[in-house]
């Protein structure tokens, strides 16, 4: 087995979309999928992904309608969770993931645990879920909704920069050469010249075609593996309330709350690496 710390992109036909994902470490390590939030990419996981790759063959794909991957010709139909879920079944058969860790931050993490409950059940070995529950409060979906299908324009990537600096502090520190990975790797180029988010506006049409789409209670009730939450100690998705439920319903679930972050840990730093590291490899 032949480690490498340097990214390759891999395209997949999963469920009929061209799908991307971003690919690290040998082909014949144990898998590890890391899956991003709603309006993010899998370029978002480069910093834990080149930390694991030592040990597993790690898959970061960009769900559709975001980063590298097709467009839904078909909003209203395609993002949700159920074709999301065919997607990375698919995905998994393809790369040969007959067993695999899923690591998902909040949109990422509600896909691992339909996925874990269902389709993947007995093939997902452990589970990581960054910052989201089986239920979502109504005053984060209101905040999700007012700016994920409005992207505001730019007419530089420099100014997109500090915008992604001002809305997205709560995904904790980041140094400069991060931020500037991040505008990078989440930005288009609209046909006036300006640059904007790299998503499909339409991915928010989920919250109006799908309202019920994050009530997963039965879902996490039937998770019959390891289990760690990350928690960022800020957050407005994740609240107490809601853990405090989900450890009721899952007494061995591991629960580590993650200071100086709200929605959601970005899961960039030592010390939040070194906890996903330490579930992975007790």
């Amino acid at each position: 087995m032949t480690a490498t710390t340097e990214p390759r992109s891999i395209y997949v036909d999963a469920a009929g979309f061209e799908v991307h994902a971003t690919a690290w470490g040998a082909t014949d390590a144990p898998g590890l999928v890391m899956w991003h939030g709603l309006a993010r990419s899998g370029r978002d996981f480069d910093c834990i992904a080149r930390s694991l790759a030592d040990r597993y063959h790690v898959v970061c794909p960009d769900t559709i309608g975001r980063g590298l991957s097709a467009w839904s010709p078909d909003p209203a139909r395609d993002y949700c969770f159920e074709t999301y879920t065919k997607i990375a079944t698919s995905l998994a058969d393809q790369l040969g993931f007959d067993r695999l860790t899923w690591l998902g931050t909040s949109m990422g993490g509600t896909i691992g645990m339909r996925l874990a409950a269902g389709p993947l059940e007995g093939r997902i070995d452990r589970l990581i879920v960054n910052d989201i529950g089986p239920t979502l409060p109504e005053a984060a979906v209101d905040r999700i909704k007012s700016y994920v299908g409005n992207p505001p324009e730019f007419d530089t990537l420099t100014a997109l920069e500090a915008y992604f600096r001002e809305i997205y502090v709560p995904f904790g520190p980041h140094t400069d050469a991060q931020w500037r990975h991040m505008a990078e790797t989440s930005f288009r180029r609209l046909p006036s010249g300006k640059v904007t988010t790299h998503y499909d506006p339409a991915i928010v049409r989920q919250f109006f075609d799908h309202p019920d789409d994050y009530e997963i209670w039965p879902a996490f009730d039937a998770l019959a593996l390891p289990l760690l939450l990350l928690h960022g100690a800020d957050s407005d998705l994740l609240l107490p309330e809601i853990i405090a439920e989900m450890q009721q319903r899952q007494p061995a679930m591991q629960v580590e709350h993650i200071e100086g972050c709200g929605h959601a840990p970005a899961l960039n730093t030592s010390d939040q690496i070194e906890i996903v590291r330490q579930f992975l490899v007790p």
